[in-house]
């Protein structure tokens, strides 16, 4: 086993350390301005009947957008840098323990797709007029996608939907209002992944729509009021930040070495050592070990509560032959029938696992152990590999239905109208044989549910420096690193070897002293006879 040794406070420096400067030296002059007011455009003043006739106006003038976005994540939901056959991504086969896999379920899944009508496997992914500009750029606040129109806002006048009305948008208007992409447009899709508010991430949620600096010193209104893009920066529609097979970034460079990298790493605008050091603290020991997030996020969902366990073999109860909702407190659904039980958490503390970048996931065609958690995603990384730090993550937990003879997780098929959906018909047998050849996928006929584990790299939510996670919180036992056992962690272990060492030294060092003091005494008297 390797052993390392992390020791030091874990407490922010004050205002005067270089972190501090190098960042306000990065982000100063954050006001932007513009070229061009849309509402000028004539292009723009046609009558509009759709967000397709919308994306042909922008294309007449933005003439390579459409081949940038062709390329991006955003569009393809696969991982660009992977191998194509393993179709890693959201819109292959990769997996999750929320609502699992979008095939089959496509119009409802898709409401957050920047595109018009993947409602099926026939969309058309080579169509330019089907990009969706106006969610990431629109800047009216009222254009709102159906929450089952396959990515199309809802026909004029509007419709309901859970019980509220969704406004048709105003075209015209939507359109002249075009700008950078701001907090409120990422925030629309990112924030409500997986079916609600903070259900996913755990550090991404409705809060952070006027967040104060308490709550996120980055965003917060009265901190430094950034933008998601701020730091997603983007080439050519490509926006850092997704992490598949691949990291967000590959560079630690601070942008006094490259000025035109992203900004997606702390280091980007802080450096690698971002504190002080003249009072002789270790902070700046840890950075090559310690992600950043680590002691400057010491919890995530603290303002709304995010879904932390999600049991899917639970669904399907029914009362008075109807579909019900029991929720908790907070307001949040504890129980569906068409989703089973739920739990959900607010002020969580992270997992720490090591982290290099990169995402490993399983997809519909890995073979598992339903002996064990299956972890349907993982961190990649270790104690040995010098791009690797101690990173925070949420872990949420659930059980998760797989083929119990080949031994494999697999894709129901959720959403529809036809009774072979869970959500129509509440048959797990029949949900997963139309799903599973809906993704032409071999499926036994026998469902289970396993016990699973999917990651989230938590990144957002960074407290305010007097909030840092303590030194003690992890220097401790039962402290927050106490599953990661590859490494010496004063504190929390003792070592005989290393404990019999230290002692040495100090009674070395106090004989030194005594003797050193003691040949002075004796020096002193000499010179006095």
């Amino acid at each position: 086993m390797t052993f390392a040794f992390l020791s030091g406070p874990a407490f922010a420096a004050g205002d005067t350390a270089p972190g501090r400067e190098m960042a306000r030296q990065a982000t100063k002059g954050k006001e932007l301005w513009i070229t061009a007011d849309h509402s000028k455009f004539a292009v723009l003043n046609q009558q509009f009947k759709s967000g397709p006739e919308v994306t042909k106006a922008c294309l007449t003038c933005h003439t390579e957008a459409g081949h940038q976005f062709h390329k991006t994540i955003h569009w393809t939901w696969l991982d660009p840098k992977a191998d194509k056959e393993l179709k890693v991504g959201k819109g292959g086969l990769v997996l999750n323990n929320f609502c699992i896999n979008i095939q089959s379920n496509e119009p409802r899944c898709t409401s957050c797709h920047a595109g018009y009508g993947w409602k099926n496997k026939d969309f058309d992914f080579k169509s330019q007029e089907d990009i969706d500009c106006l969610v990431c750029h629109e800047q009216t606040g009222t254009y709102k996608k159906f929450p089952s129109g396959a990515g199309n806002p809802p026909p004029p006048p509007g419709k309901k939907f859970g019980g509220k009305f969704i406004k048709s948008p105003e075209w015209n208007k939507v359109a002249q209002s075009v700008s950078r992409p701001t907090r409120q447009n990422c925030g629309t899709c990112h924030f409500f992944g997986g079916g609600g508010d903070g259900v996913k991430h755990g550090d991404l949620d409705s809060s952070l729509f006027k967040p104060g600096k308490n709550l996120d010193v980055h965003m917060g209104l009265d901190g430094q009021n950034f933008t998601c893009v701020r730091c997603h920066t983007t080439v050519n529609h490509d926006i850092a930040g997704r992490i598949y097979s691949t990291p967000a970034a590959t560079s630690r460079k601070s942008l006094l070495e490259d000025d035109l990298g992203a900004k997606i790493m702390c280091e980007s605008c802080h450096s690698a050592e971002p504190h002080k050091t003249e009072l002789g603290m270790k902070l700046n020991d840890h950075t090559d070990k310690v992600a950043c997030q680590s002691c400057h996020i010491p919890t995530f969902a603290r303002v709304n509560p995010t879904k932390m366990w999600w049991d899917w073999s639970k669904a399907g109860k029914l009362k008075n032959g109807k579909p019900y909702t029991v929720k908790d407190d907070w307001g949040k659904p504890t129980y569906m029938s068409k989703k089973g039980d739920m739990r959900w958490e607010k002020n969580v503390v992270p997992e720490y696992y090591w982290f290099n970048g990169t995402i490993d996931t399983i997809t519909a065609n890995t073979v598992i152990d339903p002996t064990s958690t299956v972890r349907v995603s993982m961190p990649v990384g270790n104690i040995n590999d010098k791009n690797s730090r101690i990173m925070p993550f949420k872990v949420h937990h659930g059980m998760t239905p797989y083929d119990k003879v080949n031994k494999k997780m697999v894709i129901p098929h959720l959403y529809g109208k036809d009774k072979t959906a869970l959500w129509k018909g509440f048959d797990w047998t029949k949900a997963v044989t139309a799903g599973m050849a809906y993704a032409g996928l071999p499926f036994s006929g026998e469902v289970g549910f396993v016990k699973t584990e999917y990651v989230f790299p938590t990144t957002h939510m960074v407290a305010p420096k007097d909030k840092a996670v303590a030194c003690e919180e992890c220097h401790s036992k039962q402290g927050r690193l106490e599953k990661l056992n590859c490494l010496y962690l004063p504190g929390r272990d003792s070592s005989a070897v290393v404990d019999a060492g230290g002692w040495f030294i100090v009674i070395a060092s106090a004989v030194g002293v005594i003797l050193h003091a003691l040949g002075r005494f004796f020096m002193k008297g000499r010179k006095e006879d």
